[in-house]
C-alpha cells in the first residue's frame, strides 16, 4: 500500500483536530500537548537552522557584487508584492464598506496595547544587535540576519584555507540542521491535530461571529483570495517563468502548516526544505531569501492591517481622506516589515497604523474576536508569497527548477 503523502495527512489531521475541538473539547488537554511538542521542537532549529542556511549561503555566493545583486531583487520583490497586497485590501474595504453600521458595543479593551508596538526607526536601529547572543536567545530575528549576512560575507574576506573551513564547516553544519529538521517534520500532521483541536475548543460561537463580523472577515478573506489566487501566480507565471500550479503543489505540506500554526517563522524549516527539494531552488537562493521572507516579507499581515485600520474607521464613523488612506497604505507597509512571524503579530502592529491615523487603539478590541481565524489566512498568503518569491528569483539567477 502507497504511504499517504505528508500534506495529505496534514490535510486529514486538521480536519481530525476541527472534529476533536467542536465535539471533545472537554478532553483537549490529553492531546493538545502534541501541539506544544511539535511547536517547541520547530522553534528549537529556527535559530541555529537560519544562522547556518544564511552564513552558508552567503559565503557560497562568492562576492559583494553578487549579495548586492541579491539582496536588491530580494527586496524588490518583498516591496512589490506588500504593496500590491495592500492596494488589493484598500480596493475591497473601500467598496464593501464592512465597518459601516457596525455594532460598537462588541468592542473590548485591550490592556497594555498601547505600548507594545516599535516605530520603524526603532526596529531599524534594533536590527544590529547590542549583544548577539542576546538575540538568539530572544529570538530577534532581524538581529541574526543582519549578523550572519556580515559573518558569511567576511568568512569571504580571510586567507583561502581558513576561508575553505570554515566555508565547509558552515555547509556541514546547516545540513545536520536540515536532517533535524526532516526529523521534527515528520510529526506534521501530530503537531497540526493538537494545536487544531485546542484553537477550535477554544474558539467562541463561529455563528454569532460570523453574523455579526460577517462583511469585515468577508472582506478581508476576499482580499487574501485575490492575491493569493491571482496576484501572486501571476507574478509567478509571467515575471518568474513557473508554473503556479506545480510550485503550488511543491509546497502544500508549509502553507498547511502554515495556516494551521498560524506562524511563518515556526514554518521556515518546512518552507525550505519543500521549496529545495520539490521546487529544485539551490540552497545559495532559499537560505538567503527564505529567513529574509520570514521576517519582512508581509504581505497577508500588510493587506490585513489596511482592512483592519479602516474597518475601525468606519466603525467609528472617521471618514479618511485620501491623503489619510495613503498614509495608511504607506505605514502598513512598514509595520508589516517589523512584524514578527509570530501568531497575532499583526495585532500589535496596527497599533502602529491607528495611532498614524489618529484613530482610537480601543478599537482594536472591534476585530480581536476574529483575529485568530483571519490569522491562519494570512499567514498561509505570508508563506505562500514567500515561496514565490524564492523560485522567482531562481530563476532570474538562471536556476533551472522543477517547476
Amino acid at each position: 500500500m502507497k504511504k499517504i503523502q505528508l500534506h495529505w495527512q496534514i490535510l486529514i489531521a486538521l480536519v481530525l483536530g476541527v472534529v476533536f475541538g467542536l465535539y471533545f473539547g472537554g478532553y483537549v488537554s490529553y492531546i493538545s500537548w502534541m501541539g506544544d511538542l511539535f511547536l517547541r521542537g520547530l522553534r528549537m532549529v529556527i535559530v541555529p537552522l537560519i544562522l547556518t542556511s544564511i552564513i552558508s549561503g552567503v559565503a557560497n555566493i562568492g562576492n559583494a557584487e553578487n549579495l548586492g545583486r541579491l539582496g536588491l531583487k530580494t527586496m524588490g520583490y518583498y516591496v512589490m508584492t506588500s504593496i500590491i497586497a495592500i492596494l488589493t485590501g484598500l480596493f475591497f474595504v473601500n467598496i464593501l464598506k464592512p465597518g459601516v453600521g457596525a455594532d460598537l458595543g462588541f468592542s473590548q479593551e485591550v490592556e497594555g496595547i498601547a505600548d507594545s508596538g516599535r516605530s520603524l526607526g526603532e526596529t531599524l536601529i534594533n536590527i544590529v544587535p547590542t549583544n548577539i547572543f542576546d538575540a538568539f536567545s530572544t529570538g530577534s530575528m532581524l538581529s541574526i540576519i543582519f549578523f550572519s549576512v556580515l559573518f558569511g560575507f567576511f568568512i569571504t574576506k580571510i586567507k583561502d584555507k581558513p576561508r575553505r573551513i570554515m566555508t565547509d564547516f558552515f555547509n556541514a553544519t546547516f545540513d545536520v540542521m536540515m536532517k533535524i529538521t526532516m526529523f521534527i517534520i515528520k510529526f506534521t500532521p501530530y503537531g497540526v491535530f493538537g494545536i487544531v483541536a485546542l484553537q477550535v475548543s477554544k474558539a467562541p460561537d463561529f455563528g454569532v461571529l460570523v453574523q455579526r463580523m460577517g462583511i469585515y472577515m468577508l472582506t478581508v478573506l476576499l482580499a487574501l483570495f485575490v492575491h493569493f489566487v491571482i496576484s501572486l501566480p501571476l507574478l509567478t507565471k509571467f515575471i518568474g517563468k513557473v508554473n503556479p500550479v506545480k510550485h503550488f503543489r511543491a509546497v502544500t505540506t508549509p502553507l498547511l502548516t502554515a495556516f494551521s500554526t498560524s506562524s511563518s517563522s515556526a514554518t521556515l524549516p518546512l518552507t525550505m526544505t519543500a521549496v529545495e527539494k520539490n521546487d529544485g531552488v539551490s540552497n545559495k537562493i532559499t537560505s538567503f531569501t527564505l529567513p529574509l521572507g520570514a521576517t519582512i516579507n508581509m504581505d497577508g499581515t500588510a493587506l490585513y492591517e489596511c482592512v483592519a485600520a479602516i474597518f475601525i474607521a468606519q466603525a467609528y464613523g472617521v471618514d479618511l481622506t485620501f491623503f489619510q488612506q495613503i498614509i495608511v497604505v504607506i505605514t502598513a507597509l512598514l509595520a508589516s516589515i517589523g512584524a514578527a512571524g509570530i501568531p497575532m503579530a499583526g495585532m500589535v502592529m496596527i497599533t502602529v497604523i491607528l495611532s498614524a491615523v489618529g484613530l482610537p487603539l480601543e478599537g482594536i478590541g472591534l476585530i480581536l474576536s476574529v483575529d485568530r481565524i483571519l490569522d491562519m489566512f494570512r499567514t498561509a498568503t505570508n508563506v505562500w508569497s514567500d515561496s514565490c518569491g524564492a523560485v522567482i528569483i531562481a530563476k532570474s539567477e538562471g536556476e533551472k527548477l522543477k517547476v
